[in-house]
């Protein structure tokens, strides 16, 4: 497997320092999750390369393609990659025991046409996920950065919609979910002003849960105790 993130350096050589949406917690692996890995990445595992990948090629197969960014340790979304065996999902994740136990899930579940990275999301939307080619992005529950000094952590940004958009299809959707509020608010925000995208609200604020999002036993325990979940879902129109 390789690294997380790339080094990158200016003409001088000088090492530039971006701004991380994430932190590097690496953990400790379990023994089934050392296993699963030892196992199942060779099959199910990408490694980073900066080049466009060619999803028919990857999966075998001409289907339309969802990604996920930040999927903690996978239980959605492998849910979502056996209940729609008809599309391809691609999981990107930095944390190595998340990887570990969603490739142990994904196995023990049968599924096949889910791939993962472990690699920082942004490298691998810049280079790796050809333009126009995804049916959907999902980003739930990302990092929230509650303080207001590291709201620029927060990945959803105007440069992250731009980002996104030309990743995706025209009838794409990016597809957001927050337990915070003020997160919510603030990705409307940045969506409503982001170029090429229309909201598939009614109301023009957040939507329902859609069906083909499981719901999470935090979400579920979070609603039992009457905390919100918003979601969000903007179509690339243009």
């Amino acid at each position: 497997m390789s690294d997380v993130t790339t080094a990158e350096f200016n003409e001088e050589g000088k090492y530039l320092r971006k701004v991380k949406s994430f932190v590097l917690r690496e953990g400790r692996l379990t023994k089934g999750q050392a296993q699963a890995l030892e196992e199942n990445w060779p099959t199910m595992g990408l490694e980073y390369s900066p080049e466009p990948l060619d999803f028919a090629k990857v999966f075998g197969r001409e289907a339309d393609t969802v990604v996920e960014i930040g999927f903690g340790m996978g239980a959605s979304l492998v849910e979502m990659a056996k209940a729609a065996p008809e599309l391809n999902f691609i999981g990107i994740e930095v944390h190595k025991p998340g990887v570990g136990a969603c490739l142990g899930s994904a196995a023990e579940a049968g599924v096949t046409n889910l791939r993962v990275y472990h690699h920082d999301a942004v490298e691998v939307l810049d280079h790796c996920i050809p333009n126009g080619s995804l049916a959907r992005l999902q980003l739930f529950f990302p990092d929230p950065w509650h303080k207001k000094r590291h709201h620029k952590r927060r990945i959803v940004q105007a440069e992250f919609a731009e980002r996104v958009r030309s990743c995706l299809k025209i009838g794409g959707v990016l597809h957001m979910a927050t337990d915070w509020e003020n997160y919510s608010e603030h990705m409307l925000e940045i969506m409503n002003q982001a170029p090429g995208y229309k909201n598939q609200s009614a109301d023009g604020t957040v939507v329902p849960r859609p069906d083909y999002r499981p719901l999470t036993k935090f979400e579920a325990r979070g609603q039992r105790l009457g905390h919100g979940v918003w979601d969000l879902m903007f179509e690339r129109v243009e």
